[in-house]
């Protein structure tokens, strides 16, 4: 019976989302998008498509979502939203952050990349544009996709933060107490593929289409350059996410150590009690505030 009210439910809000799609404008891109897409289809193999398609959106979605956060160590204005403003990144640092990179793509994660095509042909998963799904079914399954990789996250994060395992693994991640955009991926190659595992969960769940593989690579690469970048901008659309963690929530891990162990949503740590540590800390920072503006004044 609750299963069937389940159905019901998210039908009816199919149909919805579908009626109100249906008053929308005509997206001005989707021409040009269904052009390109067609031109790739009939220019090069599914192999060359999923493998180097699929590198490429990963490599420029990454480098392109950290200019935002390089650029703004430059901008003086923007260091008041710096969370850790003792802390400023320097060249040293990024550099080895990005030589490290380079490696942990091509070595680690280009040869998983080159299976991508097996998999898509294993589960018989379409690239035509006719069978693309809609942008709404796309937004869907890629928050089902960071429901399933935050679980995931938060279990095997916690485990690899255990004082056990903690200095053979995790640590690498951890050599920067201030995190910056570009560190979100600098990682020790185990931890690449044991928190990387959660990313392929939810395409084995959800996927129906290629497109979806490399929607949900750039909502993910999104969110982690996000919360690694070291500030905290005002209007951040991200923030409209229900339940998203953010820039403040991930920080505070990174200069604590302890806590705060979900990538993308707050509930596990709420769950657990793992986010008491920040949220003592936040009352604290409120309080010295109010005492410093009640000085002033």
């Amino acid at each position: 019976m609750a299963m069937n009210d389940s159905v019901n439910i998210l039908n009816s809000a199919y149909l919805a989302v579908e009626y109100i799609d249906s008053f929308l404008p005509d997206n001005p891109l989707q021409q040009p998008f269904k052009n390109a897409w067609n031109y790739m289809l009939d220019n090069y193999t599914k192999f060359q498509i999923a493998t180097w398609g699929s590198l490429i959106v990963h490599e420029v979605s990454y480098f392109l979502l950290c200019v935002p956060g390089f650029i703004f160590q430059f901008i003086p204005y923007m260091q008041k939203y710096k969370i850790q403003q003792d802390k400023p990144e320097t060249w040293e640092k990024q550099w080895k952050c990005f030589k490290t990179l380079l490696f942990n793509h091509f070595f680690i994660q280009l040869p998983l990349i080159c299976g991508t095509y097996y998999f898509t042909e294993y589960f018989n998963i379409p690239y035509g544009w006719e069978e693309m799904p809609r942008w709404y079914v796309l937004v869907a399954q890629c928050f089902g996709c960071a429901v399933i990789e935050d679980a995931w996250h938060y279990f095997l994060h916690r485990l690899l933060h255990h004082k056990r395992i903690y200095k053979y693994i995790h640590k690498v991640h951890h050599e920067f107490v201030s995190p910056f955009g570009m560190q979100a991926e600098y990682a020790h190659p185990l931890e690449t593929l044991i928190l990387g595992t959660g990313f392929f969960i939810g395409i084995v769940v959800f996927c129906n289409h290629v497109v979806l593989l490399w929607a949900w690579v750039i909502c993910r690469l999104m969110e982690t350059i996000d919360v690694h970048s070291g500030y905290d901008v005002p209007l951040n659309p991200l923030h409209l996410v229900p339940f998203y963690a953010g820039a403040r929530f991930h920080d505070f891990h990174h200069m604590n150590f302890i806590g705060n162990y979900a990538s993308t949503f707050t509930w596990w740590d709420r769950l657990f009690g793992t986010d008491s540590q920040f949220i003592a800390y936040q009352e604290k920072e409120k309080k010295k505030q109010y005492l410093t503006k009640k000085k002033a004044n």
